[in-house]
């Protein structure tokens, strides 16, 4: 790649993105905001359809970020996120002479002449770009992730109109302080555009998972990436869903891949993988049994201190065993201030329904009659309301992927109907666990990948 990269947050691109963003997003405030001085809470049903058309008008990145605010649990209404969770962020797919000269940036002219086959139709879209199915010259199949053109302008744009978003937010609703929420979201999402990064990610989680037979990660092809290319070994598989109507011993086996998958990396080495959508993961058969899952995208990967993953450890042991002390200290180490026993109290509403089936030595669901899409809101509102009268508190940003994931993850076992022992699977996660321990084999695990930790 040349040391000129016309693609760089161009402004010319970013202007024209603040124009199409900002018209239609605030359109939307401004009617919320009519509303409001009428007397109504700008809180209804038409107020949150109107947003959610107005950024399905546009794709790309920003669907990304509404998608995202949506999973976090009660960063927006209640109706808001369902509208939001309703958003495709397909863009539409770039077509095949656009793919050439694409292709023609990142390879240079004779990049045709790299490949023994490539399909210029998309295999698969996603917000920030495409997936082709490839053959290197060796006859090894790829999935060649191809990011659209001027993305990086694209999403400082929508980052930038975020802050919107979370105006509305707290203007009807202040109880929970969004400014570390939408810091970390903006960090993640310029991350992953960054394909360089992820293919450091790969190599992270084929270090992590080496031992994990029921985890299959792609081989990257190195020859063949770039920042804005990434091309990894085709993983065969079946979508998740596609297996809810197998009987319940095959259905276990996939849960207990996907929860080894999202524990193993975190309780091991402090990284999670923080896109549970079900397009990011296919299941794999062995005859014609499924056996595990692929683990196909790496671009949203968090990867915490040491002593946050101890905090959970602690909040755990602290919740087993009665230990209300351990408890305390496992917030503060998370990053929460001025707490009071109210505000403990509180937390723990929400810490007991993400541990409650980790608590519990026997085999269960992961939750009672209720549907992954609401999977952690009753809680989330729960929380809410108590914080509106000992509030206010400001979330740490490092909860924002913790609790998406745990509770995109906890969907899946939702999809599944899955029924395992959470604690005996926990438990032989984290056995032997020390922060120490953690630090020493995260340390040496991201200098193997030659990475650091994510942006705080």
């Amino acid at each position: 790649m040349s040391d000129h990269d016309s693609e760089a947050n161009r402004f010319s691109a970013r202007a024209a993105r603040y124009a199409r963003v900002g018209a239609n997003v605030g359109g939307v405030a401004a009617r919320i905001a009519g509303t409001r001085l009428f007397g109504l809470d700008g809180r209804t049903a038409s107020n949150a359809e109107a947003l959610a058309k107005a950024l399905g008008g546009l794709k790309g990145p920003i669907m990304k970020v509404a998608q995202l605010v949506a999973t976090i649990p009660d960063v927006v209404p209640p109706e808001y996120a369902a509208e939001l969770q309703k958003l495709q962020s397909q863009a539409p797919p770039m077509g095949a002479a656009f793919v050439k000269r694409r292709m023609l940036a990142e390879l240079g002219p004779q990049w045709r002449e790299r490949f023994a086959e490539f399909d210029l139709k998309p295999a698969a879209a996603a917000s920030l770009g495409q997936v082709h199915r490839a053959t290197t010259l060796e006859g090894v199949p790829l999935a060649c992730k191809l990011q659209y053109p001027d993305m990086e302008s694209a999403v400082e744009a929508d980052i930038s109109q975020l802050d919107i978003l979370f105006a509305l937010h707290r203007r009807m609703d202040p109880v929970i302080d969004t400014t570390e929420i939408a810091k970390e979201i903006g960090a993640r999402v310029r991350e992953e555009l960054d394909y360089i990064r992820e293919a450091k990610h790969i190599a992270l989680y084929h270090e992590i998972l080496a031992d994990t037979p029921e985890v299959r990660v792609p081989r990257l092809e190195a020859s063949l990436s770039t920042r804005r290319l990434l091309s990894m070994h085709w993983l065969e598989g079946s979508p998740i869903l596609s297996h809810k109507s197998d009987g319940q011993e095959a259905r276990d086996r996939i849960s207990t891949a996907m929860f080894k998958a999202w524990w193993r990396p975190f309780s091991h080495h402090g990284v999670i993988h923080g896109d549970p959508h079900l397009g990011n993961y296919t299941v794999f058969s062995e005859g014609d049994t499924p056996a595990g899952i692929n683990l196909l995208d790496y671009g949203c990967i968090r990867i915490f201190p040491p002593s946050f993953v101890g905090g959970v450890v602690d909040l755990y042991r602290g919740l087993l065993e009665g230990d209300a002390a351990r408890v305390v200290h496992a917030y503060e180490t998370w990053g929460f201030r001025g707490l009071t026993k109210d505000l403990v109290d509180t937390l723990n509403i929400w810490a007991r329904f993400i541990y409650g089936p980790l608590l519990e030595d026997r085999t269960r669901r992961i939750a009672e009659d209720v549907s992954p899409a609401e999977y952690g809101r009753k809680q989330a509102f729960q929380v809410h309301q108590a914080l509106k009268q000992r509030g206010p508190v400001t979330v740490p940003r490092e909860f924002v992927f913790m609790d998406r994931a745990a509770i995109g993850l906890g969907g899946v076992f939702l999809h599944l109907d899955a029924e395992l022992n959470f604690h005996r699977l926990f438990e032989a996660e984290i056995e032997g666990f020390s922060t120490g321990g953690i630090a020493t084999t995260q340390g040496k695990a991201l200098a193997r990948a030659k990475l650091i930790a994510s942006s705080v």
